[in-house]
């Protein structure tokens, strides 16, 4: 696809991009550019894209932005209570008591729990000579960990994992958020995460375990400053956070080693290259294709001027295809170095779970690509979920020889 015309937003969400939003994201990385009477100003090149992110003059707090509710990560759509939407020192604190979940003997802890989920699921997928790898392979992974990171009890993993799909609705500046059904569901799925955590925080109150909901718990009861709403906020936030954007990337990078072979046999042959390999995918087909900031003074980038409570959209999925910053951007190489993309934000907000979802995808692609023989992409059957930010296949199927033990 071409782009032509002057881009805008509006082409961005236009369904028929779906597929393939990387010629439009390009040409609209080419200079910042205001939209909405200046109240929005759309940034997608590399440089200033790491600024704004690092700017502590840039809050991301939307409550008081001038776009209210229209576009994305708004305040009708992430709660007030949520560190998502705060600035220090409130972000501070918050972001401080989860971060004990996430810490590096923590993360790798997981290791072995990972490594059985994507064997058991490949070993199950390898009784048929296909399989559907975002329900049997790439939701299923991150959606086992976080639930049972935070408690959950296994049997209520699918409906919290139907309240998670229809609830990222709103975290997406898609053009139906005004459609009153949608609406409505959206918030039918905010008030069953409101009321089955407010549940499960009483009974962890009262039978605590060694999940980070437990401890969550303990920590309101030894005195810190965490409310009732910043405690349900949390875990809905950590729950949807660990699992869509993990879904995506393990997705999106099974979708690209397919459509590279010659990348697949590199990962197949030098395990290694994991790691680097999730950030490729996390570079070359970003999951979170875009976040928001508001600004708090006056600013200008490069000429375009931003009002006080403006709204900053940083195209995160334009920006890692800089040709500025990487080399031929538009390749997918395994082997890239120097990979400093912005799939996880940076400055303050850089991605708590960050690492968690590396270690997941990290396993699940390089047993993939260890694995399974002869894999072949069915592209008649690939369909995408309907964001635009939030990117990933919402069907992708595989076709093969063999899974090997």
């Amino acid at each position: 696809m071409t782009v032509t015309a002057e881009p805008s937003l509006a082409t961005l969400f236009d369904q028929s991009n779906r597929h393939d939003p990387y010629p439009v994201l390009a040409a609209l990385r080419s200079a910042p550019r205001a939209e909405l009477g200046g109240a929005l100003v759309v940034v997608g090149d590399y440089r200033n894209c790491s600024a704004v992110l690092r700017d502590p003059t840039v809050s991301s707090d939307r409550q008081r932005s001038l776009l209210g509710a229209t576009f994305g990560d708004s305040p009708d759509k992430v709660p007030a209570d949520s560190f998502l939407s705060m600035d220090a020192p409130d972000h501070t604190r918050l972001r401080g008591l989860v971060a004990k979940a996430f810490t590096p003997r923590v993360v790798a802890g997981l290791e072995p729990r990972i490594r059985g989920i994507v064997g058991d699921q490949l070993t199950k997928a390898g009784e048929a000579s296909a399989m559907e790898v975002v329900s049997q392979l790439a939701n299923v992974l991150p959606v086992t960990i976080i639930n049972e990171l935070l408690g959950v009890p296994t049997g209520d993993h699918d409906i919290l994992q139907d309240w998670s799909h229809r609830l990222v609705r709103g975290l997406d500046p898609a053009t139906d958020i005004g459609d009153p059904i949608v609406v409505a569901d959206i918030e039918l799925a905010k008030e069953g995460f409101r009321l089955y955590f407010a549940d499960l925080v009483a009974f962890r109150r009262a039978r605590p375990g060694q999940d980070l909901l437990s401890g969550l718990v303990q920590i309101e009861q030894d005195g810190e400053v965490l409310s009732e709403a910043e405690l349900l906020a949390t875990c809905a936030l950590l729950l949807v956070g660990g699992y869509e954007s993990t879904a995506n990337l393990i997705a999106n990078g099974v979708l690209a080693l397919l459509r590279h072979p010659e990348q697949l046999r590199v990962l197949a042959e030098n395990p290694a290259l994991a790691s680097a390999a999730v950030d490729e995918v996390l570079r070359y087909d970003t999951p979170a294709q875009m976040v928001t900031r508001v600004a708090r003074r006056e600013m200008e980038i490069d000429g375009v001027p931003v009002p006080i409570n403006g709204v900053i959209m940083l195209l995160l999925a334009a920006a890692n295809r800089d040709p500025a910053v990487f080399a031929d951007p538009d390749r997918f190489d395994l082997r890239r170095t120097a990979n400093h993309h912005l799939a996880f934000a940076a400055g303050p907000h850089f991605c708590i779970g960050a690492s968690l979802a590396k270690l997941e995808a990290s396993i699940a692609l390089s047993e993939f690509a260890r694995r399974v023989e002869a894999p072949e992409l069915d592209e008649a059957l690939l369909t995408y979920r309907p964001h635009v930010n939030l990117r990933g296949p919402e069907r992708l199927f595989v076709r093969y020889d063999h899974i090997r033990d």
